[in-house]
């Protein structure tokens, strides 16, 4: 698929979408986000997903922006830098993203981001950067085996020489040194600190983000997951890592989430929400890898918000894919309708209680619900069992009364509800199941059953 054939516009809805400090235009350009505690301390610049093989940094950056809570200091995430890149899990589509810091010709695709990223770091308030990486096998000093060895980039963190002069930070050494020693105290297999020296000649080491920092007095490291691990474990030793600098910077924090190997991983994975035109959200937990019939808006271009950083919809007005970095979670075939806005809430009845439904929302079900409309308004539950009924709202209905298949999630738990005026759409709602199944289980439990 040719991911640039439409342009898709990603608009912030305070309800879904990080309010980001400054979204950079255009179509898969990277984010900011500015996560200022009010408190005094220093600035932290994260920046993950320069090259797009790379799922350990971009993935740990990720959840800084959507799981942390800065309680003093300052930590600003850019967690997609190279966002066409780690759509189509390249290292770089144009090239290396992290070898055009030298220098760098106008015509090259990537000037305009290059530009954005320099004067983010060059910014009076940034103190340090962080630049996530994953890296071949695992850094040691001594020559252990192949995977183990001096030349070796995976499991260390990355300085390109002793210190800078007239920087509070600038003892990048030390720094380094000390945030290993905290780190190995975690974990089984110990990091190690690398120095590139930079300086001392290697040209192509001299091209890259935190060398270009370091020209211009800014205390910079590389962070070094392994390859060799798998997604959510880079991931986890990404975000030891950037606790251990929070430590030893001060920078205060909280996250929503135990930072394990299982925590990470359900972390990841789990809260990714997508909105089209405001009027359909969809949650793309344990989604469906396709969802037909979605009804987008005609003759209009598509617009779309999500709650995570690298949530991307691309695709070409037959079929949408939905990207969470470079993992495909769903594909949208859409229906086409013209839309009406003359309502953005209707009235459910949902276990015996009547409450006001936003579109949009989801609405929790232990056994039964029925939509209520005004009459020149129709409700259409995809999946109902029950045929020629040109209009589903006033029927009380029941699980059994919805046909799995036409589930949103693959454990047949979520349906969507849409509402109709005349053959324009007004909204959807999505109905779940899952509460009724968990209210199941634990009677059976309690009975002793299995």
């Amino acid at each position: 698929m040719n991911l640039n054939r439409t342009i898709i516009r990603l608009i912030t809805l305070a309800s879904l979408i990080f309010i980001s400090s400054n979204l950079f235009a255009g179509p898969l350009e990277f984010s900011v986000h500015k996560k200022n505690s009010g408190k005094k301390g220093p600035t932290i610049l994260i920046i993950g997903g320069i090259q797009g093989d790379e799922p350990g940094g971009f993935n740990a950056a990720s959840l800084l922006v959507t799981n942390y809570k800065i309680t003093k200091g300052n930590v600003w995430v850019v967690p997609n830098l190279n966002f066409l890149s780690i759509i189509k899990r390249s290292r770089g589509v144009y090239g290396d993203l992290n070898r055009k810091f030298a220098s760098l010709k106008k015509t090259d695709p990537e000037y305009r981001i290059i530009n954005k990223i320099k004067s983010l770091i060059q910014n009076k308030k940034v103190d340090i950067i962080l630049n996530l990486h994953d890296g071949s096998g695992f850094y040691n000093p001594k020559y252990i085996n192949k995977g183990n060895n001096p030349n070796r980039w995976g499991h260390c963190i990355i300085i390109d020489q002793k210190n800078i002069a007239n920087n509070r930070f600038g003892k990048l050494d030390k720094i380094a040194q000390s945030v290993v020693k905290m780190v190995n105290k975690k974990i089984k297999k110990p990091y190690f600190v690398h120095n590139t020296k930079t300086r001392d000649g290697n040209k192509d080491m001299a091209k890259t983000l935190t060398y270009f920092a370091i020209n211009n007095f800014k205390s910079a490291f590389g962070v070094e997951a392994s390859k060799s691990f798998l997604t959510h474990t880079r991931a986890f030793y990404h975000l030891l890592t950037i606790e251990s600098f929070f430590k030893y910077t001060g920078i205060g924090f909280e996250k929503d989430f135990k930072l394990t190997l299982s925590g990470v991983k359900k972390a990841i994975n789990s809260n990714i929400r997508v909105a089209f035109n405001q009027r359909i959200h969809l949650d793309m937990d344990n989604v469906r890898n396709r969802l037909r019939f979605i009804p987008l808006q005609k003759d209009s271009e598509i617009e779309y918000q999500a709650n995570n950083p690298l949530v991307a919809v691309t695709g070409n007005g037959k079929r949408y894919r939905i990207s969470h970095g470079n993992r495909r979670i769903s594909y949208i075939h859409p229906q086409y309708f013209e839309y009406d806005k003359s309502i953005d809430r209707i009235t459910m009845e949902v276990d015996g209680v009547k409450k006001e439904v936003k579109f949009g929302e989801v609405v929790n079900i232990s056994n039964e619900f029925k939509v209520l409309l005004k009459k020149e308004y129709r409700a259409n539950i995809i999946g109902f069992k029950k045929y020629k009924v040109g209009n589903e709202a006033g029927i009380l209905v029941q699980r059994k009364d919805i046909k799995k298949r036409f589930s949103v999630d693959r454990d047949g738990n979520k349906f969507r509800v849409e509402v109709y005026k005349d053959k324009k759409f007004s909204g959807m709602i999505i109905v779940d199941f899952s509460e009724k199944l968990v209210a199941e289980d634990k009677k059976r439990i309690g009975a002793g059953k299995t």
